[in-house]
């Protein structure tokens, strides 16, 4: 029985250059809640663009944000999982430092990106995003707990990805997307484990859609798991199903419901 489903942002249910969610997925996600399920964006992007994104069903919502760091219920944070503070920082001047002056690093709060900018087109993407932010020049000067550390490269993060990912294992290293690779002691898996425990969910109750690798944890924890058609092969063979627009799976799945099958 499927009692939430959790979507991916980024690549999934927003393809890659779109800036709004459209109609439908409203009415698919009050549709669902009619049914009594819960319907959460997991992301990497932080509550205040995610709160955007969904703002006409956003009372039908979870939110599972900075890849499982932080997750917000009813507009409070019910659960935040901070990185030890050394560990944050030693992280950030390294992706700054090793990244040949093509990186520049976001470091995230609770609701604030920190950007360490080098004007090759993060804050662009963050503006376009719709994250609340403030630069930086240092990561001391940060004042609250760091949830995640973030490098950005306008060129795309392929040639980088041997250099970063192995060596920043311990927290979880792994693209996020064309032009991102970020760490954080959290994932998206440890995020719906968490909002599972607090929603009195099983894991196997809960269906998600995902696209690239720090999708992997969330689909691996979860009973029903999606993987997009325009995932990478390794992907496509991990995971049987594959969907090309979540749309049309909780299309399918709603006339399941309605139709009165137990799914």
């Amino acid at each position: 029985m499927i009692r939430m489903v959790c979507s991916d942002l980024d690549g999934t249910l927003l393809q890659y250059g779109k800036q709004w969610l459209e109609g439908e997925i409203f009415d698919q996600i009050r549709a669902l809640a009619a049914h009594g399920i819960r319907f959460c964006p997991a992301s990497g992007r932080q509550y205040t663009s995610q709160r955007k994104l969904f703002a006409p069903v956003a009372e039908h919502c979870v939110f599972l944000c900075e890849n499982g760091a932080v997750l917000y219920q009813g507009g409070r944070v019910i659960a935040k999982t901070p990185m030890p503070r050394q560990l944050a920082e030693e992280i950030a001047r390294d992706f700054w430092t090793n990244s040949d002056g093509k990186g520049e690093v976001m470091l995230s709060g609770e609701n604030t990106s920190y950007l360490m900018d080098r004007g090759l087109g993060m804050v662009d993407r963050i503006r376009f995003i719709g994250n609340h932010y403030t630069f930086i020049t240092d990561p001391a000067d940060i004042p609250e707990e760091i949830v995640k550390v973030s490098v950005y490269f306008e060129q795309g993060c392929a040639p980088y990805v041997d250099r970063f990912v192995p060596r920043w294992r311990q927290a979880n290293c792994a693209v996020a997307g064309p032009k991102w690779i970020d760490t954080t002691l959290a994932s998206k898996g440890t995020g719906v484990a968490a909002l599972c425990r607090v929603l009195g969910i099983s894991p196997a109750e809960v269906l998600a859609f995902g696209d690239n690798y720090n999708d992997l944890p969330m689909l691996d924890a979860v009973g029903t798991p999606y993987i997009m058609e325009s995932a990478a092969p390794e992907l496509l063979r991990r995971y049987p199903r594959h969907t090309a627009r979540p749309e049309d799976t909780l299309a399918d799945l709603l006339r399941r419901l309605d139709a009165g099958e137990t799914v």
